[in-house]
């Protein structure tokens, strides 16, 4: 635990604003009532629908869908939705697989929260693709473990490093299994940081044949507003107090009271925490928003969310740092943790990347120093998409997400099929 504390004592005013935007990222367009709840009407952990997602989400709208397992080389069990094809037979026999993987606090239910027609999934199972649905070690339905238990610190003990080393290669060795044919991924936020952590590692590639990145989260350093600066400076005594807890979740009293002490601090105004922290989002439906309150957020580990802050201070995409240079030598063999050096994806592996302009998350400068990677891509491989209204929560929730990402997203990977 000496670990966990020496990295949370040196927590910029970046991080406390990372960790409020990914807790608080779809909060709706509405006054701030404890009556409510901080995150809506009040419910269990991790109470998860009576029917997995295949049932509550999928076969309801006619389409096919399977509930499968996956288990990690250290023992995850995993829950994976596949939508083999849309709801029109068309009677092709071989669909090109698509691995859609969420961000950070989500699972992936929030894929599937607009009608048929406009959300991701089904929008590619329609236009002729097998598709995969990942959910994170930790989120709801994938808090198994062959030894294991939830309840058990050391289930909690990972970073996001793991999401690459494990929960992606696991998920990626099924499909490729299953299927015999090279993958298409789209990630969402984290969902993109694995993927091009794993990528820079020469991980996967010879199993994925293009990647799409939505709100791509890889450099943090330029996020910071008022609410960020009042959270430093208000949470440095009491961000402390997560150091009993190995899971972080924001509906569980020490998250939830942290974050409701904040909106109570002069000079804050949690009226419309979602413009505040994520950016103006241009295009979410209230009811869509009301689904979302019922299903998400989702745990995740402190180790995770220590991790992130390390690369929004550190200003690298480097891997987790046990705040010891003898602990980072018995880790790694070296005193700093190893970077993943973005330079080294494969030059000829195409690559669609959307971002937008309200997005505070993954803010334009950010981008900009991700695209600096990519500079010597082949031309013809790199796709770069920029929607100045959309903010982080419109790339999976926008009621124009198909006319303005999706469709670009299919005519993207039917492009370099």
């Amino acid at each position: 635990m000496a670990l966990v504390r020496d990295s949370l004592l040196g927590l910029s005013t970046s991080w406390f604003f990372c960790v409020l935007v990914a807790v608080l990222a779809v909060q709706p367009h509405r006054a701030y009532g404890l009556s409510r709840g901080f995150f809506g009407p009040k419910r269990t952990a991790v109470a998860p629908p009576v029917a997995g997602i295949c049932a509550s989400s999928v076969t309801v709208h006619g389409y096919k869908c399977q509930e499968l397992e996956v288990t990690t080389q250290d023992g995850y069990i995993l829950s994976l939705q596949r939508i083999p094809e849309g709801r029109v037979r068309d009677g092709e026999v071989k669909r090109q697989p698509v691995l859609i993987q969420h961000g950070v606090l989500v699972d992936g239910m929030t894929w599937l929260l607009n009608p048929p027609e406009q959300n991701l999934p089904m929008i590619l199972a329609d236009n002729g693709f097998d598709v995969w649905i990942a959910n994170t070690r930790g989120t709801r339905f994938s808090r198994r473990h062959t030894s294991l238990d939830s309840n058990q610190p050391d289930f909690w003990n990972w970073s996001w490093d793991e999401l690459v080393s494990f929960d992606l290669p696991a998920v990626f060795d099924f499909v490729y299994g299953q299927t015999g044919q090279k993958i298409d991924y789209v990630g969402h936020s984290q969902g993109t940081l694995v993927a091009l952590a794993s990528f820079s590692e020469g991980n996967l590639v010879k199993q994925l044949k293009s990647a799409a990145l939505l709100s791509p989260i890889a450099y943090l350093s330029h996020m910071d507003t008022k609410l960020g600066v009042v959270a430093a400076k208000f949470f440095v005594g009491e961000i402390v107090k997560l150091f009993g807890l190995a899971e972080f979740n924001p509906k569980e009293k020490p998250v939830g009271n942290l974050l409701k002490s904040l909106c109570a601090h002069r000079g804050v105004d949690c009226y419309d925490l979602l413009r505040a922290l994520t950016g103006k989002n241009c295009c979410l439906n209230s009811s869509t928003i009301d689904l979302f309150l019922m299903n998400e957020p989702q745990s995740t580990s402190v180790k995770n969310m220590v991790h992130l802050a390390q690369t929004v201070r550190n200003g690298v995409v480097a891997k987790y740092n046990y705040g010891r240079a003898d602990y980072n030598l018995n880790q790694y063999g070296e005193a700093t943790p190893p970077i993943y050096n973005l330079s080294n994806i494969p030059h000829d592996l195409p690559i669609f990347i959307s971002y937008g302009g309200q997005d505070a998350l993954s803010d334009m400068q950010d981008v900009m120093l991700l695209l600096d990677k990519f500079k010597t891509h082949d031309v013809d491989k790199l796709s770069v998409q920029f929607i100045k209204d959309y903010a982080h929560a419109d790339f999976i929730m926008g009621l124009n997400a198909k006319d303005l990402v999706y469709n670009q997203v299919v005519a993207f990977f039917k492009r370099h099929h």
